[in-house]
Parts: structure tokens; C-alpha cells; sequence
């Protein structure tokens, strides 16, 4: 009862606050004119803002800052120690410094190093804060161009990637990471740009309490998908999430942007019922993953959790159970992969309820932008399906779903099952380099590394702590599972958006397949759910499933 109280506070607070960040964002992201800042920088750096690309210069585009982008990161992270404000630290390790650099910057900010010694605040600031606000503003880059792919007929025209991103940084997640940031440091989120402090305890005992610019990382970190925390522990640290107030609201925050991402869709495409569609679809799922997850934290066999009414070990008594939980689900099912428990001490099935969400795609609501294109592949193969199963013309928005846009749609769904299972198998088939990682033996060791490269691989960045990702050989194929999982798909979205763009418009007739109403709702969430389950039931079985059965 505590848990659902919680998220229904949470789900009003979101479904309130969709409707004016959608609407604020679609009149923001599309059209309207350039403000003085935003010309001056284009002049600048020589862009023309004026002037449209088709997928594939959007695509280099992109490329290009993501290279540029590693590069700088890398850059500060190598040479940390010269930099102000550094703490002592010296510069990262090349390999964990690339890794770390590519991490960031493909929004999955997994951490193969202790966040609160392994950098300075000035890294934090202007290396991996600045990533967190890029990367989050690249996949709405990418959700912007296949929305107009969708929209506009007879071009080869989807918007000018430079335009879209400084619009998103500047008049989206800035303002928002300003109101969030004051809101959690009024809550008492640590922010300073101190250093090491030594205290005596009660007990008479030395301890060291570090200080940074938590309070202003911490809002971005969450809304953007990003993730990454100033300390090891995320927000299970007091100074991260002070209190059962605060991660509610950093629960809000996670599912913020993605679900107001919904309502900007509507907008863009003008049609407020496919929002609501969208809407519906992402609810069910995200209640099925929450009830499940409740389900496996509350109820168990254990003589100790039964006593005391959960999965107590490796929560905190701050937040307890429910909201452990609660945050547990929204942090995999948003891509954001922060966490306020240890994810290693959820129960077997619960641990395997957050790979699930994982498996899902991450499509309830998914990551910033990257939520809304996942969610909209799903929903283009319940088009294709339901028009073949009833004898009608698969056709969304007025655009014909041949087996061309499958062909992209069915290439961007075999990306992340390819890569996780293949970086799995070949880890397990390498004993000395990769199986050495696993922390335990059986199945609970094969769920640990199974989500390790599913966090990776779908830009969570969540880990399950008894596994080690920090070796060489896990560095290097992480950075290839980070690279494929994030960029292969975004080309699919943008050929796809291309190819759609350039059909003309078709007409609705009474033979065509609507995509709105309960049953297609349901539809789309069956299509979603069994995509999953066909790639990856035989690895949850392995995994989480038999060791819920011991």
C-alpha cells in the first residue's frame, strides 16, 4: 500500500506537470525565430541556421559533435590534475579515461571508477556536468528529426541538427536543471566547492566528509537519463537524497522530460490523441513493471525479509522499501540508471523486474528523446502487424509502413538483443578475461553480468555491484557495447525519418488502420512486451527467473 501511495503521488505529479513542459517544449523545439545568444553563437562557429539537412548530413552532424565531445572529455579527464579545483586528484588512466569520456557522452555515464576520489569538481562542471546536458540533448535531437520525418511530405528535409541542440540545452534543460537544482539544495542536497573535511564523531571515531557541486549535478543527472552520481553510492548517499521528500521528487524528475516529451509529440504532429495514446501505452507498462517489482520486494521466503515486511538489505531506512523500489523501476524504465538502494541486494526476481525494464527498450517513458523514437518503433510494428492480421493498410500519420520503413524499424529492434547477448556470450566464453568479473557463481553471477552489458548496451548505466566492470577487457567491450547500442540505432531512426519524409501524403480511408483507441492501445503494448520476450526470455531464464525458483 505504502509503494503504490507513492507512485500514485508521483504519476499525478507527472501527468500534471507533461501538459505545460510538452507544450512549453514543442513551442520552443520547432520553428519560431533565432534569439541574440543563440545567432551570435552560430556566427561563431560559421553555422547557418537557416539552412535544413537531410538524415544523412543530420546524421554526421551528430557524429561529429559526439567525436568532438569524447575528445574534450577525454581531454579533462587525462589532465584533471592541472586543473583548478581538482582536490588532489591526479588524471585518469587512458583506458579508464576513455571509457569514462564514452560513458558520458553516450548518456549511459557508467562509473569504472569511485566517483567522489576519481575527480575533481572542475570535471564534474564543465566535463561530465556538460555531457549530462549533450547527450540528453542528442536524442531529442534525433526524436525531433524522425517526428518531422513523420509530419512533412515530398522533402528530404529534417531540420538543422545545430539548431535543434542549442534550442534543447539553452531553452529546455537549462532552465529546468536551474529550478530543479535550487528546489533539492533547499532540501538539503550538498552544494559547495569544498574540499575534504575530517570530523570526530559521537563515537569518538575519524571520518571524512567530502563536499562538491552535488546539488547542481544532481537535478541534471536525472532528468537528462544520465545517471552518473557524485558519489559511488548515487542517490542512496544522504548527500545525494536526504530524504523520503526528496526522492520522490528525484523520482519526478527521472520520468519528467521523457513523459512531457509525449505531450510535445502531440503537438508537433497536431494531434493531442496519439499523445495520449502514447501515454496510455507507457502507463500500462510502467505499472506492470512496478507492480511486479513490488510484488518481488514485498513477498518473499526469507525468514529475516518476512519479519520485517521486505527486501531490507542494501536499502535505506531513509527511504525504505517501497520508495527503493519505486525509484528502483522508474530509474531502468527512464534510462537514467541512478539508484537510492544496491541493486545487487534487490531479490532475485526484483533484480530481474529492473533488467526487464531494461530489455523493454527503455520505453516506459524511456530516456530524453531517445523513449519517444523506441516507443514509436514499437508502435510502427503494431501498425504493420495489426494492418496485415486484419487486412488493412498499414499506414501511420498518413504514411505507408511498407517493407522498406520495416526494414530500418526491424534493423533498430535487433540492435540492443545482438549486442547484449553477443558481449555476453563472449565474456562467459572468455573465463580468464571476462567470467573472472562475476562476483558470484550460478545464476545470480550470469544475471550480474547479463546487466551489465544490458545497462551499457541501453544507455542505463545502472550496475549490479557485485560484478567488476573495471578491467581492461570489460573496459574495452563496454566501450564497443556503449558505441553500437546508442549510435546504430540513432541511424536507423534518422534513415527511417528520411524515407518517411520523402513519401507523399496518403489518404485515410475506412480501410486503414486506426492507431488510437483501447484496441490499439493494447496492440502496441502487447507488441512491445512480446518483442522482448522473444529476444530475451531464454536469458532471463538462465538469469533472475532460476534463481527465483531455487
Amino acid at each position: 500500500m505504502a509503494a503504490w501511495m507513492q507512485a500514485l503521488l508521483v504519476i499525478a505529479v507527472v501527468v500534471g506537470l507533461h501538459v505545460p513542459l510538452g507544450d512549453y517544449m514543442a513551442r520552443q523545439l520547432d520553428g519560431g525565430r533565432h534569439l541574440k545568444p543563440e545567432r551570435a553563437f552560430y556566427r561563431l562557429c560559421g553555422i547557418d541556421p537557416e539552412r535544413e539537412q537531410n538524415w544523412k548530413h543530420y546524421l554526421l552532424a551528430l557524429m561529429a559533435f559526439t567525436v568532438m565531445s569524447i575528445a574534450a572529455l577525454f581531454g579533462l579527464l587525462i589532465g584533471q590534475g592541472r586543473l583548478p579545483w581538482s582536490r588532489g586528484t591526479g588524471g585518469m588512466p587512458w583506458r579508464t579515461a576513455l571509457h569514462t569520456a564514452i560513458s558520458f557522452t553516450t548518456n549511459t555515464s557508467w562509473q569504472n571508477y569511485v566517483p567522489e576520489t576519481g575527480t575533481g569538481h572542475f570535471v564534474i562542471m564543465a566535463g561530465l556536468g556538460v555531457q549530462a546536458f549533450a547527450s540528453a540533448a542528442v536524442g531529442i535531437c534525433a526524436a525531433l528529426a524522425l517526428i518531422r520525418g513523420l509530419v512533412r511530405h515530398s522533402t528530404e528535409d529534417l531540420g538543422n541538427f545545430w539548431v535543434d541542440l542549442i534550442r534543447t540545452v539553452f531553452r529546455v534543460l537549462v532552465p529546468l536543471a536551474v529550478v530543479a537544482g535550487l528546489l533539492l539544495i533547499g532540501l538539503g542536497v550538498e552544494q559547495n566547492l569544498g574540499g575534504n573535511h575530517t570530523v570526530t564523531t559521537l563515537t569518538g571515531a575519524q571520518q571524512t566528509l567530502i563536499g562538491g557541486p552535488v546539488g547542481s549535478w544532481e537535478p541534471v543527472k536525472l532528468f537528462s537519463g544520465d545517471g552518473g552520481g557524485f558519489f559511488n553510492a548515487s542517490s542512496a548517499h544522504p548527500f545525494e537524497n536526504p530524504t523520503a521528500g526528496s526522492n520522490l521528487i528525484e523520482i519526478v524528475l527521472m520520468l519528467l522530460i521523457p513523459t512531457a516529451f509525449i505531450r510535445t509529440y502531440g503537438r508537433l504532429i497536431g494531434s493531442l490523441k496519439q499523445a495520449w495514446t502514447l501515454l496510455a501505452v507507457v502507463g500500462i507498462l510502467f505499472a506492470l513493471l512496478l507492480g511486479a517489482g513490488a510484488l518481488a520486494q514485498s513477498s518473499t521466503h526469507s525468514t529475516v525479509a518476512a519479519a520485517v515486511g521486505g527486501q531490507t538489505e542494501g536499502t535505506e531506512t531513509r527511504i525504505g522499501v517501497p520508495g527503493s523500489t519505486l525509484f528502483g523501476v522508474s530509474a531502468t524504465a527512464s534510462a537514467d540508471g541512478a539508484g537510492a538502494a544496491s541493486y545487487d541486494s534487490f531479490s532475485s526476481l526484483g533484480g530481474g523486474v529492473l533488467l526487464a525494464a531494461m530489455m523493454l527498450g527503455e520505453i516506459a517513458p524511456g530516456g530524453t528523446g531517445s523513449g519517444l523514437y523506441g516507443l514509436l518503433m514499437a508502435v510502427l510494428i503494431a501498425v504493420f502487424i495489426g494492418g496485415l492480421m486484419v487486412g488493412r493498410t498499414p499506414e501511420y500519420l498518413r504514411k505507408r509502413i511498407g517493407f522498406g520503413e520495416m526494414r530500418y524499424v526491424v534493423m533498430y529492434a535487433l540492435v540492443a538483443p545482438t549486442v547484449i547477448l553477443t558481449c555476453t556470450a563472449i565474456s562467459i566464453a572468455l573465463p580468464q578475461d571476462g567470467a573472472a568479473s562475476m562476483g558470484n557463481p550460478g545464476p545470480h553471477g550470469l544475471t550480474e553480468l547479463i546487466y551489465a552489458y544490458t545497462s551499457n548496451t541501453q544507455s542505463n548505466g545502472s550496475s549490479m555491484a557485485g560484478f567488476n566492470g573495471a578491467t581492461d577487457f570489460h573496459n574495452g567491450l563496454m566501450v564497443v557495447a556503449m558505441l553500437l547500442g546508442r549510435y546504430v540505432p540513432i541511424a536507423f531512426v534518422l534513415a527511417l525519418a528520411g524515407r518517411l519524409a520523402k513519401q507523399r501524403p496518403g489518404v485515410v480511408t475506412v480501410g486503414t488502420l486506426r492507431a488510437s483507441g483501447v484496441n490499439f492501445v493494447t496492440l502496441a503494448t502487447g507488441a512491445a512486451l512480446i518483442l522482448a520476450l522473444l529476444n530475451f526470455l531464454p536469458a532471463l531464464a538462465l538469469g533472475p527467473l532460476t534463481e527465483g525458483l531455487m
